[in-house]
């Protein structure tokens, strides 16, 4: 979804671990930054749980549904509980309504629900984003850092499609660190560009055996 699109709803599934760790599976054919994945709880600790009571658009606490619509996707829960999104394509802020909706309405009040220590780090920042996006309708690039691992992250990712499509490591290496280091190093006495990349291809067989599912507990502690 892109600005400009009203909020799409999606049709849940359950919380099976076959899914992959998801609620509901996105249509494959979809962009990623399109995508709109609902993860389970339990592997995103940035999820914010959420009271929902209907209010006036003027009321000053008021959120306004139809300004967040360009970012919204809703998904109802078990038990009339709803799950929300709210992402441009590369920010993206979790919400789960636990009484009350967000669908169909004009306006709400929410009531945030946050305790512990250790884990309202990760919330608190979500609700950090969510009133900035609420106040300046957009994502503020100052609440969502780089990731430091982001590199390596896309260079895993790299080498695990490759390595589905059938190429060599000598073939990877090539189109990852070009002719002229594999020229001097592939037959080198360090073997360090072949080790690099066995590295990374481990990596990738784990990541897409299910290591992808504790990316979004990476930090959950900052914040």
């Amino acid at each position: 979804m892109l600005p400009g699109t009203p909020a799409r709803a999606a049709s849940p599934a359950g919380p099976k671990r076959s899914t992959g760790g998801f609620t509901f599976a996105e249509d494959p054919h979809r962009a990623a930054p399109d995508a709109r994945i609902i993860w389970h709880a339990e592997l995103d600790p940035a999820i914010l749980a959420v009271r929902a009571r209907p209010t006036a658009p003027d009321d000053p606490d008021a959120l306004r549904l139809d300004a967040l619509a360009p970012w919204l996707t809703v998904v109802p829960g078990h038990g009339g509980s709803e799950h929300a999104v709210l992402c441009d394509g590369r920010h993206r802020l979790r919400l789960d309504v636990v009484t009350g909706r967000l669908s169909g309405g004009q306006a709400v009040a929410l009531d945030y629900l946050l305790n512990g220590v250790r884990s309202a780090g990760p919330r608190l920042l979500t609700l950090r984003r969510l009133l900035s996006l609420c106040r300046h309708r957009r994502f503020a690039e100052s609440l969502f850092p780089p990731d430091p691992q982001m590199p390596r992250l896309i260079a895993i990712l790299r080498v695990g499609d490759a390595l589905a499509a059938g190429a060599s490591q000598r073939e990877i290496a090539t189109e990852m660190f070009g002719d002229e280091a594999v020229a001097l190093d592939w037959n080198g006495r360090s073997d360090a560009l072949r080790s690099r990349l066995r590295r990374l291809g481990r990596e990738a067989r784990e990541m897409a055996a299910g290591g992808y599912r504790r990316l979004l507990l990476r930090g959950a502690g900052e914040a």
